[in-house]
Parts: C-alpha cells; sequence; structure tokens
C-alpha cells in the first residue's frame, strides 16, 4: 500500500529535476548536477556558496573545459605551447593542473599582449593567456557562470548563454517603434581596464565564499601583463581576451542593470555596450544622472564626447549601437551599418583581392563569400541601399584584378562593366548581398 506513494514522490522528482535541467541546459553537467541545480534555484543559505574549488579541478571538468577552448582556438601564450602541443600531452596536462589545484600550488602566468585594429585607425590592447590558464579559467567559468547568471538582468545580452546582439538590436528597434524616442547613449572609458579589482573581487565574495576559488580570480586579476621585454601588472581591470573576464565585466556591472530596471528605465546592455531608452527628455536627464551617480560610486569613468542624450524625433538624427546606425529620416527610422562596420567589411575583402594576387578567380571567390555571408547575416537588417553598395565595391575589386592581368591599369570601370557584367561574376558563384536581402525581406524576421 505504501509503495504507489513513495512511486508517485520518485516520479514526481524525476519530472521535476528533468525540467531543472531543460531551463539550465547550457550548464557543464559534470558540475552542475540535478541536485546542484535544485538548489541553485530554490536557492542556498545566504545566497552564498561554499565549496566549489573540488568542482573547478574536477577532471572532468578540466576535460570538458579543454574541449571548449580547443574549440574556440587561439594563440598560444607566453610558454609558446600551442593548443596542438598541449592536446598531444592532453592526460598529462590536466592530471598536472588538477594536482596544482588541489594541492593549492597552481599559478597563472603571465599575459602576452598583443595590440588589434579598433577601427578609426586605433588600436587596443588583447591579453592572451596560456592555454593552460584559459582551460582553468574556463573550468572556473563553468562552475561559477550559473551562480551569477541566475540573477542577472533580463536587459543584459553580452556574453551569455542564450542571448545575444541580435536579440539587444531587436528590442531595441521595438522599443523605438512604441514611442520610446529619446536615446541615452552611454560610453564607458576603457570599462575591461578601469574596473576596480577590490569591488570586483567583492562583488564575487557577496556569492562565492570559498576561499580558494577567489584566491584564483584575484590571481587571474593580478597576472602580469607581458609585452616584447617588459613585464608588469596593471593596477586596475581584468585583461581582456582572458575567458573569465566577460563574466567579470558582467558581474560587476549587474547592479547597474537591476538600479535602472527598478527605476522603470528600458536599459539595453551587452557588456560595456548599453543605450537607455526614454520617451521624454526629462526621463532621459534623469537616466543619465543615475548612471553618472553610479559610475562615480563604482569608480568608472564616462566618456565625456560620447556620452549623450538623443532626441530621435528630430531629422537625421542617430545613435549607434552593436555596430548599428539608427538614425531618424523623413518620419521613419533606417538601420545602416556604422561608418567602422562598412570599414571593416571593406578592409577584409581589400586584403583578399590585391590586384596582384596571383591565385584564380574562383579561388578569390571563395576565399571572400565567407566573409560576405557572415557580414549580410548581422547587417541584413541595414537599408536596403547598402547590399547594392557593397556589391558594386565587390565587383569592382574584381574586375580590377581582371584588368590588370589584362594588361591595363587603373580599377575597373566603365568599359570593364561590360566585359565583366554582373552575369560573369554570378556564374562564378559570387555571393550576391542584393539577392541575398531581396530573399530575406520576403522570408520571416530573425
Amino acid at each position: 500500500m505504501e509503495s504507489t506513494p513513495s512511486s508517485v514522490t520518485t516520479s514526481k522528482l524525476t519530472k521535476q529535476g528533468g525540467e531543472v535541467r531543460a531551463r539550465w541546459a547550457w550548464t557543464e553537467p559534470s558540475v552542475w548536477t540535478d541536485r546542484m541545480l535544485t538548489a541553485l534555484e530554490t536557492g542556498v543559505k545566504g545566497d552564498v556558496w561554499f565549496s566549489l574549488m573540488d568542482k573547478v579541478y574536477s577532471r572532468r571538468n578540466l576535460e570538458a573545459a579543454f574541449v571548449k577552448v580547443k574549440a574556440n582556438k587561439g594563440s598560444s601564450g607566453v610558454d609558446h605551447v600551442s593548443i596542438e602541443r598541449f592536446e598531444q600531452g592532453l592526460e598529462m596536462e590536466l592530471e598536472r593542473l588538477e594536482t596544482q589545484l588541489r594541492q593549492g600550488t597552481y599559478t597563472p602566468n603571465a599575459v602576452r599582449r598583443v595590440w588589434i585594429p579598433k577601427g578609426g585607425g586605433k588600436m587596443r590592447p588583447l591579453g592572451i593567456p596560456t592555454v593552460r590558464d584559459r582551460v582553468v579559467q574556463t573550468a572556473m567559468r563553468n562552475v561559477l557562470e550559473p551562480i551569477f547568471e541566475r540573477e542577472f538582468s533580463e536587459r543584459s545580452y553580452g556574453f551569455r548563454p542564450g542571448r545575444g546582439a541580435k536579440d539587444a538590436l531587436r528590442e531595441v528597434a521595438c522599443l523605438l517603434d512604441s514611442g520610446y524616442r529619446y536615446i541615452v547613449d552611454a560610453d564607458i572609458q576603457g570599462y575591461f581596464d578601469a574596473i576596480p579589482k577590490t569591488k570586483l573581487l567583492a562583488s564575487v565574495k557577496a556569492r562565492v565564499s570559498d576561499g580558494r576559488v577567489l584566491s584564483l580570480v584575484s590571481q587571474y586579476l593580478n597576472q602580469p601583463v607581458m609585452e616584447g621585454l617588459n613585464t608588469w601588472t596593471p593596477e586596475t581591470g581584468t585583461p581582456q581576451g582572458a575567458v573569465i573576464s566577460p563574466l567579470l565585466a558582467n558581474i560587476y556591472l549587474n547592479p547597474l542593470d537591476h538600479i535602472l530596471a527598478g527605476a522603470g528605465m528600458e536599459m539595453r546592455r551587452y557588456a560595456d555596450d548599453f543605450v537607455v531608452l526614454c520617451r521624454t527628455r526629462q526621463e532621459a536627464e534623469t537616466a543619465l544622472d543615475m548612471i553618472r551617480a553610479w559610475m562615480e560610486e563604482a569608480e568608472l569613468t564616462l566618456h565625456p564626447e560620447k556620452t549623450c542624450i538623443v532626441d530621435m524625433t528630430q531629422q537625421g538624427n542617430y545613435f549607434e549601437f552593436l555596430g548599428y546606425r539608427f538614425k531618424y529620416s523623413k518620419n521613419r527610422d533606417y538601420r545602416f551599418p556604422t561608418p567602422r562596420s562598412l570599414k571593416k567589411i571593406r578592409e577584409g575583402i581589400r586584403a583578399k583581392t590585391r590586384r596582384t594576387h596571383g591565385h584564380s578567380l574562383e579561388h578569390i571567390i571563395a576565399t571572400i563569400n565567407p566573409l560576405l555571408r557572415g557580414w549580410f547575416e548581422y547587417f541584413k537588417h541595414s537599408h536596403y541601399t547598402i547590399p547594392e553598395e557593397i556589391d558594386g565595391w565587390v565587383r569592382m575589386r574584381l574586375r580590377s584584378i581582371l584588368r590588370k592581368r589584362a594588361g591595363r591599369k587603373g580599377r575597373g570601370r566603365g568599359l570593364d562593366q561590360n566585359r565583366y557584367p554582373n552575369k560573369f561574376f554570378a556564374e562564378y558563384g559570387l555571393y550576391c548581398l542584393k539577392t541575398a536581402y531581396a530573399q530575406a525581406v520576403q522570408s520571416p524576421p530573425g
């Protein structure tokens, strides 16, 4: 008689466990068991998690972490050990990391600094940790991310599971259509490099009480940086390029998300890039005052020239967000790629279409098609003139190659359009943005 209730209870618990797992399907299963996920949802005592280090260094977690590191590719760090070389001795490397983490003897290497183009002729620093450090950081993120993801705002989208830039852009467009015409366009100066380490670590301590995990986070925040023959330790910030940095950056800005949401403000944030959409100028000014006050308390600085309020009821006004320029013209909102976004695709195509290129036209087109497809997939919601503009420029580059091979100087224009019409390149399989755009506008929104 007592077996029936027992089986019913077991069945109910199994069903509940399956539902919880479904909601957290992105978590690392070797770390986040059904029991831990249930505790995550119901809450632990004091909302503080203890005894997490053993989950960081568990062999299954380290193995899963390496799989992610390998998938993300990337260069070697200061020890010159590539992903391929690390994988050749994978069992030995993971065993060493497991032992060092368990015994507390693990110490991160310095971060190798390189500089990459930022746009507008500027460069930004990128830190490249060693492969071994990327594995440990990934294992640590596997443990920490769900703890903080549970309380992250619905209005932040950067570096979060199941969310992306397109989701943020879609909501911004909807809010504009709904009458939110005053935009607080804010820019944090050098955010990743400016985060105060002590306050950031305190934000992590608010939810994590495992001293060894906190020590590991502190070590990453204080990793030396090596550039050429110079080595130093930055006083502030979390290294751009480090696996754990996006999570830490979201943790630090999370209170601002909730403060603005609590005041009824429509903020949409992707990492350190955010806008606040308001119905009136007064509301926008209030939002900007709140942001400035929070930034001062958080020891961060808003860029004085890039931070402003944009009135999207006025002809020609615009703001930029996540690579798009939202512009109000002739009583309508239009979206264009920002000048930086246009420059980036042109630079990518230009590098593969030098007039002195020695490969066949088929090969050249095969190398630029992935760039065009990827660019269009993100910018397909741009104004209808953009695809045709890019198409024309790409075909000009290809005609210039053919013109030089025929012994003629100059760019591929004029009569070259008759010698090599659009149909000619279509027969070689050139990806056409205009055609893709026509197909996209007839398909459901994506």
